[in-house]
């Protein structure tokens, strides 16, 4: 998953635009004694990790050298899911400050491989060709999915190279691991997406290209994308359905959950995309999956059910941490 939270994640993913993002006039006001104390409901095992989910947010968007210490600080934590976003969102903040860390945590073995996989992706959207040659040691990671994902990112740091200065634009917020392909015929993208043989550059290129186009066709289409070989790709197309919010995914994303047998990053990607879709249906399946066997499908049916809470109430943002801190006028 990856929120500008829920109705604006990977998460989680960063879904549409955002309701309330901190402005600059209220950045320059936040004191170092708020940030510090949003830092440590991050770190806190025994807050709620709903809770903890709104701290990360408030930090990214806050933004700068503390909020990063803070995120940094998290990766000791024992849950994957909750790693996972760390790193997504150091990468969403594209601030060559946090490398180090991610560098760190995608050589780490011992981190779990969709804690490195989201490591190497967000050096990758954090755009510092300094990176480019580590990332190319890891394309041949004995673990496939951070092999992938690496091998994506030195795409996208090569795109930017050939392509200086170019804007990847889009209807979203999120920084992607690929910018979406010029192409804008449905038909075609969705041929280029579901092609096996074709470069996992150019399907996520297709991936972004019908997010962007957002119909009820485009949708339909990515969500055939559940069913291809790559776990990491599943995963992306998950991400990518909860940024989309189309109801008419919702049957696929419900099944791929109900999965057993599936990547349990793919199945907490499809929990995130139905609490960000938030209709009654992905009510029901995240209620039934919240006590899953695998810890990373029920925290992120938890995570989920509060982004779903979000979606239909009248927050004016997910990410309230400061809120939280500041007793209303």
């Amino acid at each position: 998953m990856r929120v500008w939270p829920p109705g604006a994640h990977r998460s989680p993913a960063c879904r549409t635009q955002p309701r309330g993002p901190p402005s600059g006039e209220a950045v320059a006001m936040v004191t170092e004694q708020e940030v510090e104390a949003i830092g440590r409901v991050l770190v806190d095992p025994k807050q709620p990790l709903q809770t903890r989910f709104r701290a990360l947010f408030t930090l990214r968007g806050l933004g700068g050298p503390d909020c990063i210490a803070w995120i940094s600080r998290g990766f000791e934590d024992s849950s994957a899911l909750l790693k996972h976003e760390l790193a997504y969102c150091l990468g969403q903040m594209r601030d060559s400050r946090a490398i180090p860390v991610l560098v760190n945590v995608l050589q780490d073995s011992s981190q779990e491989p969709m804690v490195r996989h989201e490591a190497g992706e967000a050096l990758g959207a954090i755009g510092n060709l300094e990176v480019l040659e580590l990332l190319k040691q890891h394309c041949t990671d004995p673990v496939v999915e951070v092999a992938e994902t690496c091998q994506l990112a030195v795409g996208r740091l090569q795109w930017l190279q050939q392509h200086p200065g170019e804007a990847e634009t889009g209807p979203y917020l999120s920084v992607d691991p690929a910018p979406p392909a010029e192409e804008c015929d449905v038909g075609r993208l969705r041929e280029a997406l579901l092609d096996e043989d074709r470069p996992l550059f150019d399907r996520y290129r297709a991936m972004f290209a019908l997010r962007n186009v957002g119909s009820e066709a485009a949708a339909l289409a990515l969500a055939e994308g559940l069913r291809c070989g790559s776990a990491l790709f599943r995963h992306e197309v998950g991400y990518v359905l909860g940024q989309l919010q189309h109801e008419a995914t919702v049957s696929e994303l419900v099944a791929t959950l109900a999965r057993s047998s599936e990547s349990p990053m793919v199945r907490h990607e499809c929990a995130e995309a139905l609490g960000a879709i938030a209709q009654p249906a992905c009510l029901d399946a995240l209620r039934q999956f919240i006590n899953d066997p695998e810890c990373v499908v029920r925290e992120s049916c938890e995570v989920a059910l509060d982004m779903y809470e979000y979606e239909n109430g009248s927050a004016f943002q997910y990410a309230d941490g400061l809120e939280r801190l500041r007793p209303p006028p």
